[in-house]
């Protein structure tokens, strides 16, 4: 198993300062989401390709992968078409920069369509793009999320969509909102999983959520890091700390640290 962080964390850094941090405090790669403190795009990602293979260079963490903002369940067949458009770019581009994966959501249910027929939607859109992932030697994971939080949403999508190229994505906090216990998910996703974001999180009295500090909040994360370990995960465990959306939320000079940490403990009790 080894462990990431995501930009997400840091919106206000320069690309080189998450870097060079992540490297300080031991982290094994970056996930890019933020650039610039804007949410990527392809065009963002083109315009700074050099720069982007120069900051990942010899002896940097490593570019784990482009968390873009595509939607798979979008109704409007224009708008399906662009979305599945800027998948084909964001693939390409993550095999330019030596990125082994890219993020997709499934996004929000359309008012008035099903869940199979989201699932459906989403499915044909990861077999169109599992032959360009495939040749491009990159994976495109569909993350827990939106409405497709349920691990079972995700699993139906991706058994509808054979292959290695296109995977899950465990996003820890929304299966929880949505009742799912570690073995419920792991039970959902194992045999496809190829990701995962790690967060924590506390509810509200009024429902709504606190992001917090790993393990200070409700989310069994010492569990899921734990049973990761047992079940030889070998892939990436990417703290995705949102201090874009919630600027409240304490520093990524706190967080960085604090993450691996507490990951690390947890591991090492394993011994």
């Amino acid at each position: 198993m080894k462990f990431g962080w995501s930009t997400l964390g840091n919106p206000d850094w320069t690309i080189e300062r998450a870097v060079q941090a992540a490297a300080d405090y031991g982290y094994d790669g970056i996930e890019v989401r933020i650039l610039d403190g804007e949410v990527i795009t392809p065009e963002l990602v083109r315009q700074n390709l050099g720069r982007l293979k120069q900051v990942f260079g010899k002896n940097a963490p490593k570019l784990i992968g482009l968390g873009s903002s595509v939607r798979l369940a979008v109704p409007d067949p224009a708008e399906h078409e662009r979305q599945e458009a800027a998948l084909v770019e964001f693939v390409d581009l993550a095999r330019e920069l030596d990125a082994p994966f890219v993020r997709v959501f499934g996004g929000p249910r359309p008012e008035g369509d099903s869940d199979e027929t989201a699932i459906q939607r989403v499915a044909a859109s990861l077999r169109k793009i599992t032959p360009v992932a495939r040749q491009a030697g990159v994976t495109v994971a569909l993350e827990t999320h939106d409405t497709f939080s349920r691990s079972g949403m995700v699993a139906a999508a991706l058994a509808e969509a054979p292959g290695n190229a296109v995977g899950a994505l465990w996003d820890t906090h929304h299966p929880h909102r949505m009742g799912e216990a570690v073995a419920e998910v792991w039970t959902n996703l194992a045999d496809r999983l190829v990701h995962v974001h790690l967060k924590d999180a506390r509810r509200r009295v009024d429902g709504n959520w606190d992001l917090v500090l790993l393990g200070e909040g409700e989310v069994a994360c010492r569990e899921i890091v734990r049973a990761l370990a047992l079940r030889g995960y070998a892939g990436y465990v990417v703290m995705e700390w949102e201090k874009k959306w919630h600027p409240e939320i304490d520093p990524p000079e706190i967080a960085m640290p604090q993450h691996l940490t507490r990951a690390r403990t947890w591991l090492s009790d394993l011994a």
